[in-house]
């Protein structure tokens, strides 16, 4: 079989590359693994974590948040089963919809293992170990990331979980260690505590949620901290082992020092994500790596002749919709038009409540660049709509050049942050200052007024502060 373009992976990377190459009027295949299509996004990551997210915050809101609106209701009852189909029947439906966007675009689905034989070849290995090869002017390697694990630590998706069994739990458990205090732990964590479980956080580094701005970090940790959350930071899991009541760690101070033991029904290891590579023939091939990643040039090209990659594979933060900025701009280089993905403006959203946003710059990442800059915040607790529905937790904050006033950052903690960053990625995908949002009319009252009174404090000049 004769392609323009073998995708290998159906993850959001490689499905929105495969569709818009198709869109172009490319003939195109993708090569999937895995029985469905949607890649760890769909399948058991975001779209399934944020159903339970979803979920598990409607079920603490009807038993703590409702009464002081004058909603008398009995005290909620958990139905995990009802929750769980929830979760799944949302993961279908999104699963069923790339299965029918593939049908519409006329991109042929090849499950089973890809192998680059060479450059131009893929083989296909199915289920029953037959093969099947394909000819392709371009390979896109878009094969995602798998969970990094520790060392000694053998997960069973069961007493010992990661990600995976983290959302598929057969009963809340009491007690919950999470080890690693990055987005995917204190999401998943909030989903258990909400749910009744004791959360107890272990992390190496001094701090939560490493790569965000700090002031960002340590107000969300004080906010989960009122929420029942503990934390164990600068600290490091030497051991974890079963016992007949569920869990024991071992933990030690990450500086050295005196270990101490914790106990829990169920252990989450969290400790981030690691490219997905192996079996795909790379090595052989001569494709240059670096740090475990495929090394790519501006244009998404590896240094085998028509082999390319994105997404979780590729260098940048490992991000679903990077992924797809990437796919999409892929396909159009391959169509001979200028794609670009602006690495400066993308956003990230942890999912806890209140939700974490940020996009551009932190203060400590300019401070290291020598980058002066003026701060604007504005809190929550000020803002009309935040009182009126009882969300008044949290704070914009915009960095802006000191000389040009462009903004360079902007990061939210607060309800809905992950809706309202996106006004602030718009401004500075066009260069925009923070005069331009603080002159930009915003509809009253609303928590994205927050946003413009932020930019106001650039200048000292915020109007309800």
């Amino acid at each position: 079989m004769a392609y323009d373009v073998v995708v290998i992976g159906a993850g959001p990377g490689g499905y929105v590359c495969a569709i818009r190459a198709a869109q172009l009027g490319m003939r195109v295949a993708v090569v999937e693994k895995g029985k469905t299509l949607g890649g760890t996004c769909l399948n058991i990551g975001c779209i399934p974590s944020k159903a339970l997210l979803y979920a598990s915050e409607m079920f603490e809101e009807a038993g703590h948040g409702l009464g002081a609106l004058g909603v008398v209701v009995a005290p909620p009852k958990l139905d995990l089963g009802a929750m769980m189909k929830h979760k799944d029947d949302t993961v279908a439906a999104n699963v069923n919809g790339v299965a029918f966007l593939f049908k519409k675009n006329k991109i042929d689905s090849l499950q089973g293992e890809g192998r680059i034989a060479a450059p131009g070849r893929v083989v296909v290995k199915g289920a029953d170990g037959a093969e099947t090869t394909c000819e392709a002017k371009a390979i896109v390697v878009a094969t995602g990331s798998d969970v990094a694990r520790l060392p000694g630590i053998d997960i069973d998706e069961k007493q010992i979980v990661s990600s995976t069994g983290a959302l598929a739990l057969a009963k809340p458990p009491k007690s919950l260690i999470v080890v690693g205090a990055g987005v995917i732990g204190l999401e998943l964590g909030s989903v258990w505590r909400r749910l009744g479980a004791e959360v107890t956080v272990v992390e190496f580094l001094d701090r939560i949620l490493p790569g965000m701005d700090g002031e960002v970090a340590k107000q969300t940790q004080r906010l989960l901290e009122k929420q029942g959350f503990k934390f164990h930071l600068s600290h490091k899991v030497a051991a974890v082992e079963k016992t007949a009541k569920g869990v024991k760690a071992t933990i030690e101070p990450a500086a050295g020092g005196a270990p101490l033991t914790l106990e829990a029904e169920v252990v989450l290891v969290a400790i981030g994500r690691r490219p997905y590579t192996q079996g795909l023939g790379l090595e052989a091939l001569g494709v240059a790596m670096e740090r475990g990643q495929v090394k790519i040039d501006d244009h998404f090209a590896t240094n085998v002749p028509t082999v390319y990659a994105i997404g979780d594979v590729v260098r940048g933060p490992m991000l679903a919709h990077k992924a797809e900025d990437e796919g999409m701009a892929l396909a159009e280089i391959l169509a001979g038009q200028a794609g670009h993905v602006n690495t400066d403006v993308i956003p990230g959203v942890v999912y806890t409540s209140p939700e974490v946003a940020s996009v551009g710059k932190t203060e400590e990442e300019l401070k290291a660049a020598g980058v002066a800059y003026a701060v604007g915040k504005f809190p929550f607790t000020a803002n009309g709509r935040a009182r009126a529905m009882r969300h008044t937790d949290g704070f914009v904050k915009v960095l802006a050049d000191a000389a040009s006033d462009r903004v360079l950052g902007v990061h939210i903690v607060g309800f809905g942050a992950g809706e309202m960053i996106h006004e602030a990625a718009v401004l500075m995908e066009f260069g925009g200052s923070s005069e331009d949002l603080a002159r930009t009319c915003h509809a009253h009252p609303t928590m994205s007024e927050a946003v413009k009174e932020a930019a106001l404090a650039v200048a000292k000049r915020a109007i309800h502060v």
